[in-house]
């Protein structure tokens, strides 16, 4: 077996690990960096299957890593595409309340939002709602005119060739299946070669949780794998949507609500929702690994999730084979949507980390030991503040660089 030294090894080649990677060999031309993707394209999964929004940063909490990570990331994204040519299309956002109980929580977004320096952000009635989104009906709504769609599979195909040019060296088709500690390297196993490697970073998305294990470390969560499936809207009805809307999310879980996003390529998306995977890359029902969905039904963290999620998880089920009830929800936002309106589309899953208590983790977490860093949940926004992410893991790597000299 070939064996390749280096100063780092990325265990991941999605936007985030991508996004290290150019932090990492920016700050240090002459680092020795490899990046290890299991399958033979970079961005293949959450990269590759998510609404394609650059959000503005409303939603998450003041102070919290994915609050001050999504409003620069937003930023440093609109920079890296303005430099590369990749289109954005600011078309804008509706945040919609449609019930008199949602009003107080629409409230708290918008001061979130202020908060969290997302600019130009209002607060809009009925009839400015009908102006920009003449099929919307809600009580108020925010307006976030600039929270954009765009490509990140491109953007990931992008960062991967800039890092080659800099002289990170990419293995695709290289599945990590062991890692190990001798003479002071992480010894990094994939099926054809082995990588020794000072310092480990592990950007694996949904297998996160497995590859930290695998590195001896005790991750303290486990990833639960989510699938959000979408229906497409048929050509001829897609002026129902000019933009984006979206319901005012529940704030006892953490995902956004079905809702409606014009894409970069002009289809226009309605979901996703959240149904349980059977498998980690469980992109349909019939899409089953039996040792990973084993893992997920004993692991007592799922248990105490379910007991407190229960109502919830019957209906995301309900809506996921029934496309009527799936369209009802989308019809509060937009009452003219018909269910003949809407076709199947794809759909993504995400890698959501669960506490043994059952909590599901909302905010990033990023676990730095003496010679690793672990990135254990970065559910959206992570592709729009990816570049962010990366910057801040670099800031990371520094620490530990440092106390390994």
């Amino acid at each position: 077996m070939e064996t390749r030294v280096y100063d780092v090894a990325i265990v991941g080649g999605g936007i985030v690990g991508l996004a290290t990677g150019l932090a990492l060999i920016s700050d240090h031309p002459d680092l020795r960096l490899v990046i290890l993707e299991k399958e033979r394209e970079v961005g293949t999964h959450q990269t590759g299957h998510n609404s394609g929004v650059l959000h503005s940063g409303i939603y998450y909490r003041p102070g919290s890593h994915k609050a001050r990570l999504c409003v620069e990331g937003a930023r440093l994204m609109r920079e890296f595409c303005a430099e590369h040519a990749i289109p954005i299309v600011d078309c804008g956002k509706v945040i919609v309340a449609t019930d008199e109980r949602e009003l107080p929580r629409l409230d708290d977004l918008f001061e979130r939002g202020a908060a969290n320096g997302v600019k130009g952000i209002e607060r809009i009635g009925p009839e400015r709602l009908r102006e920009i989104e003449p099929q919307a009906v809600g009580l108020r709504a925010i307006y976030s005119p600039r929270t954009a769609c765009l490509d990140y599979a491109r953007v990931a195909q992008v960062m991967a060739g800039e890092a080659r040019r800099r002289g990170v060296v990419i293995e695709t088709g290289a599945p990590v299946t062991a890692i190990s500690w001798r003479a002071g390297r992480h010894i990094v196993r994939t099926h054809h070669a082995e990588s020794q490697a000072r310092h480990l970073i592990n950007c694996a998305g949904l297998y996160s949780d497995a590859v930290a294990r695998m590195a001896g470390a005790a991750p303290g969560v486990r990833i639960v794998p989510f699938r959000g499936e979408y229906y497409l809207i048929r050509p001829e009805r897609r002026d129902l949507v000019r933009g984006l809307i979206y319901p005012v999310p529940d704030p006892e879980f953490p995902f956004l609500g079905v809702h409606f996003t014009r894409t970069v390529h002009g289809d226009v998306e309605t979901g996703p929702n959240a149904v349980l995977a059977f498998a980690r890359e469980g992109y349909a029902w019939n899409r089953v690994h039996v040792a990973e969905l084993a893992a997920t039904l004993t692991y007592p963290g799922f248990w105490r999730m379910a007991r407190r999620y229960w109502r919830t998880g019957l209906y995301e089920v309900w809506r996921s084979l029934s496309k009527r009830e799936f369209v009802a929800a989308l019809r509060r936002l937009v009452p003219d949507l018909r269910p003949e309106d809407v076709a199947r589309g794809g759909s993504g899953v995400r890698a959501q980390a669960v506490t043994p208590q059952g909590q599901l983790v909302d905010d990033f977490s990023i676990v730095a030991t003496r010679d690793a860093i672990h990135v254990l949940n970065a559910p959206s926004p992570a592709a729009t503040a990816s570049l962010a992410i990366g910057r801040h893991i670099a800031g990371l790597a520094e620490g530990f660089a440092r106390a390994s000299r």
